[in-house]
């Protein structure tokens, strides 16, 4: 009888045609952009699910995945997460698959620790981020998958991350906090139009993938949080970040490559990462930071159409004696900023490590670092560049950049009576500068030149999505 019953409700799940009992006078066909799109249609009702906010979907979930994962192979899978607050702990996607959340739904992520297994830190890292040993694991997780999408309406994913924010001040956590969105090892990976709230953590870490692809994501957190981040791609070639909105109380993009001996040993680099059209407010960090943990190196990041508000730094590059690695063949154009207290930001003393194992005579490679076509208002600091004594930083290259804070009288700061205490600080580096308003530091010299930034469209760039369709 059991076995009878299985079958039935696997063929109900699995036709192409399947439609949610709860939902099936719902026949509303939504369009939604997917690199592919999908045979076998589910809902989350159909294994059990309850959106009342208060009983657990866990199981629910996780008989979804298990179950629509028999059937991905022929044609790919989606789940519908139809409108309603579902709370869950944490779940493991699959391959060829498509977690929708419908516009108006909302996945509450548990605020119970025994809800996110403890599992070890990542290997470029030795050692969990925030204490030693063990990490929990993220809300959503995929591992060694091809073609994942995390896609919806502009649904919502809310971390419920206050406890633990609470926790972590209060030095209550024995383990590092866990992420909302964690894919690891994969191939062919999409995550988009989604609001993304209150991450324990990180929002968005895809790590050591091929080929991923972030795009109309608004991720929102308090401005006075540490280490919610909004998007950290880690170790991962050929993605791109698209129209995208951040207010974050960390970096809003977080580039990584892992840690100290650890992520020189397992030596993979985060390269070819566009970003474009993003908008981040951070006064406590950085639009987009490269580094810290970039032991694995950092090369070919193409960034543009970036606007900040009331944010600490722009593109600000994180590195330390220890660290080795390199960060390199940066380019940065058509940038507004608007409040900030640094436009330009190095630092190569940033020395938190993850033990005392680290090699002192790691000395990181910071060059061919370009930033042309930039305005700036409002700013406290122009330029304060730290590299390494005996490892400089080399080949800065700086065009057609103006800063200016307005003062209460409409003066500028950098009037006449201003010029002797413009705001650069820059030791240990080299470069050029050209129309460069305030003139830029001695150390990079003045010369006619336009920065680099490349012709050649990237492979991630030319992917197109495809349109596609769900009834909800």
């Amino acid at each position: 009888m059991g076995k009878l019953l299985t079958f039935i409700l696997l063929g109900l799940v699995f036709a192409s045609t399947a439609e949610s009992r709860d939902y099936k006078s719902c026949k509303q066909k939504i369009p939604y952009s997917a690199i592919n799109c999908r045979k076998h249609i589910a809902y989350l009702t159909d294994f059990g699910g309850k959106g009342d906010g208060i009983a657990s979907n866990t199981a629910a979930f996780k008989a979804a995945f298990h179950n629509l994962s028999k059937v991905a192979s022929d044609g790919g899978a989606l789940l519908v997460v139809p409108p309603g607050k579902w709370l869950t702990g944490s779940f493991n996607l699959a391959s060829h698959f498509t977690l929708y959340i419908h516009q108006k739904a909302v996945i509450l992520a548990s605020q119970d620790e025994l809800d996110y297994p403890l599992i070890d830190p990542l290997p470029p890292y030795g050692s969990g981020r925030e204490a030693p040993g063990k990490r929990f694991s993220s809300l959503i997780v995929g591992t060694n998958l091809t073609d994942v999408v995390v896609t919806g309406g502009n649904g919502t994913i809310d971390g419920q991350g206050e406890i633990w924010w609470k926790k972590f001040k209060a030095k209550k956590l024995k383990h590092t906090r866990p992420y909302l969105i964690e894919i690891l090892h994969s191939t062919h990976v999409q995550i988009s139009d989604l609001t993304l709230t209150n991450s324990p953590s990180w929002h968005v870490h895809p790590t050591y993938c091929t080929n991923v692809i972030i795009e109309r994501l608004t991720i929102l957190a308090p401005i006075d949080v540490p280490n919610t981040d909004g998007i950290n791609p880690d170790s991962c070639t050929d993605t791109r970040i698209r129209d995208s909105y951040v207010i974050s109380g960390d970096d809003c993009i977080a580039v990584k490559s892992g840690w100290d001996q650890y992520g020189i040993k397992y030596g993979k680099p985060t390269q070819r990462l566009s970003i474009r059209d993003f908008t981040c407010i951070s006064p406590d960090s950085a639009v987009i930071a490269l580094g810290s943990e970039m032991s694995g190196g950092i090369r070919d990041v193409r960034a543009e159409g970036i606007r900040a508000l009331n944010s600490q730094s722009g593109v600000r590059i994180k590195t330390g004696v220890g660290r080795g690695g390199y960060v390199k063949d940066i380019y940065v154009r058509d940038v507004e900023m608007d409040t900030m207290k640094y436009v330009f930001w190095m630092n190569g003393d940033y020395g938190s490590h993850p033990d005392p194992g680290f090699d002192p005579k790691a000395l990181p490679e910071i060059t061919n670092i370009n930033y042309r076509d930039m305005v700036a208002k409002n700013v406290k600091i122009v330029g304060a560049l730290s590299g390494i004594k005996g490892d400089a930083f080399t080949n800065i290259c700086m065009s057609n950049v103006t800063v200016a804070e307005e003062e209460k009288d409409g003066g500028s700061l950098f009037g006449k009576e201003k010029e002797t205490k413009l705001p650069w600080n820059c030791t240990d580096v080299r470069g050029v500068s050209s129309k460069v308003t305030p003139k830029a530091c001695p150390e990079l010299v003045e010369k006619e030149v336009d920065c680099a930034f490349p012709t050649d469209t990237l492979a991630i760039d030319k992917v197109k999505l495809n349109q596609c369709f769900v009834n909800v």
